[in-house]
């Protein structure tokens, strides 16, 4: 599946659990709660959890965690360029332009 193909399929999905009507404020706001568990994921691969109440994981549960969370990111990226009608591919095809401009400039 492509990424355009993705950003329809995610659409539709939520947009049939009645999920799409949140505005981009509330959406922002479960970005930053994906970005946290993201974060907690990456923490647990590279430093470990020292909670008590909290079991060592496998390295393969480790990973799936962080695989589902950066899912979880892109899935709100993604309703978020919907909201505002901006294809995802234009927003690869722009951050790469912007990248490769900033940095041909500084070689």
């Amino acid at each position: 599946m492509n990424i355009t193909e993705f950003q329809k399929w995610m659409g539709d999905f939520y947009q049939e659990r009645g999920w799409t009507e949140y505005g981009p404020f509330i959406r922002v706001g479960f970005l930053m709660e994906e970005a946290g568990e993201l974060a907690r994921a990456v923490r647990t691969i590279e430093i470990g959890r020292d909670r008590p109440d909290e079991g060592e994981k496998l390295a393969a549960q480790a990973r799936q965690e962080l695989v589902e969370e950066l899912g979880d990111v892109l899935g709100n990226l993604i309703l978020l360029a919907n909201q505002y009608e901006v294809p995802f591919e234009e927003i690869l095809v722009a951050h790469q332009a912007k990248l490769e401009k900033r940095y041909q400039l500084h070689r």
